[in-house]
């Protein structure tokens, strides 16, 4: 099994260019970091479920494109992927519209075969993980999952875990949200959360207090990304706030995270120190919102 297991829903993406057209393309928050683990040369897996529909099909073939490991996205015959809707304004900020309620990865710690997913997540040398992948389970789903991270840290698995709240998704449950995410972070060893979505959730008041709230669940390494104001290193006792090289206009800042998180453990998984892992992070970063959707053309990427 591949060296990084990534968990979570990949959907159909719809961006809106600038004539006001969609573009078709495939995405979702650690799909997406996935995707630029495998183009760094990170040998990566991602885990999901899909549909049997041709669009299902589109997405399994795109992953195997990009030289995913795709043995751990189950297929649920009758089902279909699901879809969201990309749309930017003129600062380059996006909204998103889902259509995926009834997507089937949000059952993949209960379909037939589930038990094959856990042995694989216990056998990788990092499990990717998000707070939109936490939102999509049920609690029997979820407790299956806790419980083999559990298992999995305790074999020796690192445990990366990017917050990522989205209030939509737990439906206005923040105690709920609050609840999950603090069994999740007693399980993490890298956390790398934006710290809008911190403050939203947790009513921090500065990237440190972040830092300083992650620490007491014992997360080891954090990295609090802050848009244009850099991102807040805390690793081995010490502190470091490493700004983005330069500004950048950006076109759509969808996915900015999740390549900084990408090109960041791409960076540590080489040996690179923190600091020079967030330098790594801040230039992919900056690449991908020169662009619209998720996934920068292969021949950009550079």
């Amino acid at each position: 099994m591949a060296r990084v297991i990534s968990i979570g829903e990949v959907m159909v993406e719809l961006a809106r260019g600038a004539d006001g057209r969609f573009s078709q393309s495939v995405g979702g928050d650690t799909f997406n970091t996935a995707v630029y683990l495998a183009r760094a040369g990170v040998e990566t897996a991602y885990a999901t479920a899909l549909g049997d529909d041709p669009y299902s099909d589109a997405i399994r073939a795109s992953a195997q494109g990009e030289g995913l490991d795709t043995r751990l996205m189950a297929r649920v015959p009758g089902r279909t992927a699901g879809l969201y809707l990309i749309d930017t304004d003129a600062q380059g900020e996006r909204s998103f519209t889902y259509w995926r309620d009834t997507a089937p990865a949000r059952e993949l710690f209960e379909l037939p075969g589930w038990e094959v997913v856990c042995e694989a997540l216990i056998e990788a040398d990092l499990i990717y993980l998000s707070g939109i992948t936490l939102s999509l389970y049920s609690n029997a789903g979820l407790g299956r999952l806790l419980a083999t991270l559990e298992f999995a840290r305790e074999r020796g698995t690192r445990i990366v875990f990017d917050g990522n709240f989205r209030p939509r998704n737990w439906r206005g449950d923040v105690a709920r949200a609050r609840a999950v995410y603090a069994e999740a972070l007693k399980r993490t060893s890298i956390a790398l959360p934006t710290f809008e979505d911190e403050a939203t959730l947790w009513g921090d008041g500065s990237p440190t207090a972040t830092a300083e709230r992650l620490a007491t669940f014992g997360v080891q390494e954090i990295v609090v990304k802050n848009g244009a104001e850099g991102a807040l290193v805390v690793s081995g006792g010490t502190a470091q706030l490493v700004p983005i090289p330069q500004p950048v206009e950006p076109v759509d800042t969808t996915a900015a995270g999740d390549s900084f998180n990408a090109a960041y453990l791409a960076a540590r998984l080489a040996g690179e120190q923190p600091a020079a892992a967030a330098q790594a992070g801040h230039h992919l970063a900056g690449r991908v919102i020169r662009h619209r959707g998720a996934l920068l053309p292969r021949h950009a990427n550079a």
